[in-house]
């Protein structure tokens, strides 16, 4: 089996690449692969900064499916988000198609994202009865503000590329989908020249003068419904987490109210219906139709 991440040097970039089709899931060898391409990149006294990319259709649709309901193998994900984003050399995502769940979480804990004008960004979670467990719900409100980040999340709903720049989800777009690779480095260099970025650190920035009140109110509209589906709220949880908290201790209390979804059994009927239609589509496929392509986004 290829080694589904390479890492090759471009002047003073380290060009780390990520390609597993079809959709890019983060598997064990995948985050194996990431670590080690950049512990090399970090070791090389010639590589300045690095960038992040993936080929194929898209950068990352999230968690491989096929991992689904196994023990979780090391490095898990947010190992791998953490040691991207305690980098000391720059790290800038270049982004295209989609970037979802555990996809997007990876591209948030680089130091710069770039996208293509026709990107889609997404957390999901919610519609597989899970919230964002490797850093989701405490990077993205410090990227985009408190009240965009619980809406994103909550709705599950992917944004594009356009409202992902006027967020500050993105830092900056490329002309064209099918950027050359040239002009896809002098882009990340711009902004790997401005040093380390660490998102943990940003500040988590609300529109409204009481933020604690507002996700009160929040949690207080979305009672548990009859479903008895948790992840609404514990993904309010999590952000009022994010506000009273230090970055580590909520990112803790983040994985603790994933872990509970994780073993609820609402969460189980969504996941079991996930891999359902997975296997309708496959089957549609055999018979002349479908879409194989079909990717897990938590």
């Amino acid at each position: 089996m290829c080694n589904p991440v390479t890492l090759t040097r471009h002047g003073n970039c380290g060009l780390i690449t990520l390609f597993s089709p079809p959709v890019n899931a983060l598997s064990q060898a995948v985050r194996s692969g990431l670590v080690a391409a950049l512990d090399a990149a970090l070791e090389d006294p010639q590589v300045a900064w690095i960038l992040l990319q993936s080929g194929g259709r898209c950068f990352s649709a999230g968690a491989d499916i096929k991992e689904f309901g196994k023990p979780p193998q090391s490095p898990v994900l947010p190992e791998v988000i953490d040691a991207i984003e305690r980098s000391p050399k720059p790290v800038v995502a270049w982004l295209h198609g989609v970037s979802l769940g555990g996809g997007l979480e990876l591209a948030m804990a680089c130091h710069y994202r770039l996208a293509a004008p026709d990107a889609r960004f997404g957390l999901p979670e919610v519609k597989l009865g899970l919230i964002p467990g490797a850093g989701g719900t405490q990077r993205l409100p410090r990227l985009i503000g408190l009240e965009a980040a619980l809406e994103m999340i909550l709705s599950g709903e992917p944004i594009g590329t356009r409202q992902a720049h006027e967020l500050g989800l993105v830092d900056g777009v490329a002309d064209q989908g099918h950027t050359p690779e040239a002009a896809r480095l002098a882009m990340a260099a711009e902004l790997a020249g401005q040093g380390v970025r660490p998102t943990r650190e940003r500040e988590l920035v609300a529109t409204g003068q009481a933020p604690l009140a507002w996700l009160a109110a929040q949690r207080e509209s979305l009672a548990l419904p009859a479903s008895g589906d948790l992840a609404p709220l514990k993904a309010v949880e999590a952000l009022e987490a994010a506000m009273t908290h230090p970055f580590d201790k909520a990112l803790a209390r983040e994985r603790e109210l994933f872990l509970e979804c994780l073993a609820s059994p609402q969460r189980q009927a969504k996941v079991e219906a996930f891999l359902a239609r997975g296997r309708d589509s496959r089957s549609l496929n055999a018979g002349g139709g479908g879409d194989t392509t079909r990717g897990t986004t938590a």
